[in-house]
């Protein structure tokens, strides 16, 4: 049996969108599982090893470190809140309305430093590498914040398929073959 073209392209039919399949995925599980060792690393900087070596830095140096590490813990924060959202809402556990409440008391926002360039090249090497890899996490969710945010947008009013018109066009022009 052959398969013609016409048969194959499908009119009315929303494309998938990709935050609602997202947090269902294993891609899903992967970026909740690197997000939460994350947070767990960095507490644990934060608590031993980090806490010395803000013991060791001159005063203001130290008032920097204390400011980063605030920025930086409460990103984290807002990053596992919406982490544990998404999980909750991907295992049923919470409707997306009621997802979308928690998410207007906890926002994903940007947290722009007021650390200069030599400020942050003062501050510990492993806060550095946690700050970083903390910002592009950040970054990743935002993009996936709107996506998926755009997923419960109404669907846009869809236009004619280009490809299909024109077969239409064609097989009006030359008659149906088969």
């Amino acid at each position: 049996m052959c398969v013609n073209e016409p048969d194959v392209i499908q009119l009315d039919v929303d494309p998938v969108r990709f935050g609602q399949s997202f947090v269902g995925s294993e891609a899903f599980k992967a970026l909740f599982q690197e997000g939460m060792e994350l947070i767990e690393e960095t507490a644990a900087y934060l608590d031993g090893q980090g806490r010395e070596e803000s013991r060791n830095l001159p005063r203001q140096e130290s008032l920097v470190y204390a400011s980063e590490s605030m920025r930086l813990t409460t990103r984290l924060m807002q990053i596992a809140s919406w982490l544990l959202l998404q999980r909750a809402v991907a295992e049923g556990e919470i409707s997306s309305d009621q997802a979308q409440l928690e998410k207007n008391r906890v926002r994903l926002n940007s947290t722009d430093s007021a650390t200069t360039i030599t400020e942050y090249e003062a501050l510990p090497a492993r806060l550095r590498e946690l700050m970083g890899l903390a910002t592009r996490l950040h970054a990743r969710i935002l993009h996936l914040e709107r996506l998926i945010a755009e997923a419960g947008l109404p669907p846009r009013s869809s236009a004619p398929n280009p490809v299909a018109t024109q077969l239409g066009m064609l097989q009006r022009a030359f008659g149906a073959t088969e």
